[in-house]
């Protein structure tokens, strides 16, 4: 398998991955241009994340996002993983444990980063199951959200 940093030629498929992944978690359909804008945005603004993707014989076959959240609390930063996709033909064969390796290294190796954090789906048992297994633990949280604009519609 061989990880990478995604470049904007990925750009559409981590967009249909992301909306397999809203719609076989929450039976959410995205609207694919505001999708496919966001993706761009991110993929040529490394200040918003980054995405890493997973390939086998040249295909990607997962993926990962990256975001940064600002704790001063612990004066560090806290990598928020989002997106997380494996594509379900290549599920339970080491996909996500090779992206979530290759993130926490990144992240063990940067100055100022104090840990990884995700949110899912609270339905999720099988993601929560993964993650457990991988050494994350529930925080405790819950995720609150005030939507503005016409592309942050929570009919999305």
């Amino acid at each position: 398998m061989h990880l990478r940093a995604a470049t904007p030629a990925d750009a559409e498929l981590i967009a249909e991955y992301n909306a397999r992944l809203a719609w076989e978690t929450e039976a959410r359909a995205l609207d694919r241009p505001t999708l496919l804008a966001g993706v761009r945005a991110l993929l040529t603004d490394p200040a918003k994340g980054r995405y890493f993707v997973a390939e086998q014989a040249g295909t990607v076959v997962g993926q990962v996002m990256l975001t940064y959240e600002w704790s001063d609390w612990r004066n560090g930063l806290f990598w928020w993983l989002q997106s997380v996709y494996v594509h379900a033909d290549f599920r339970s064969q080491g996909v996500f444990r090779a992206l979530f390796e290759h993130v926490t290294r990144l992240a063990s190796q940067e100055p100022g980063v104090c840990g990884l954090r995700l949110y899912v789906e609270q339905e999720n048992e099988r993601a929560k199951g993964v993650y457990v297994r991988h050494g994350m633990v529930n925080a405790g949280y819950e995720v609150f959200e005030t939507m503005f604009g016409a592309g942050c519609s929570t009919s999305a």
